[in-house]
């Protein structure tokens, strides 16, 4: 069976930086892209960033001016099936929850099976 576990959240100043991990486990033959989503209460999930199989990155768009792009990376350890998100210079604006999103292939008692997955998410609360 597999999984997706963040980790990494907590609460932080204004200014200040975390980094979140997403680990897959299971019978993993493959992980294709990796997204960083964040839901703030009252609003919808958005996509904040994400990551290929081969380290080609994107990251959301720029609201008012701000863009994650200039404060969070998104990479990857594919030896290890984790994905990171380094935040840094975070804002009020940036409390959520995160979770990541994976496409994964993974090996069954019939064959393979291609899935996408979400974690349960990790609390960041940033203090102004």
């Amino acid at each position: 069976q597999v999984q997706l576990v963040e980790s990494g959240g907590g609460l932080v100043e204004a200014g200040g930086s975390l980094r979140l991990s997403c680990a897959a486990s299971g019978s993993i033959s493959f992980i294709g892209v990796v997204g960083w989503y964040r839901q703030a209460p009252g609003k919808q999930r958005e996509l904040v960033a994400r990551i290929t199989s081969e380290g080609r990155t994107n990251y959301a768009d720029s609201v008012d001016g701000d863009s994650v792009k200039d404060r969070f990376v998104i990479s990857r350890d594919n030896a290890k099936k984790t994905v990171y998100l380094q935040m840094n210079s975070l804002k009020p604006e940036d409390t959520a929850v995160y979770y990541c999103n994976a496409d994964i292939t993974s090996y069954t008692s019939v064959g393979y099976r291609a899935g996408n997955y979400w974690g349960q998410g990790t609390q960041v609360t940033v203090s102004s």
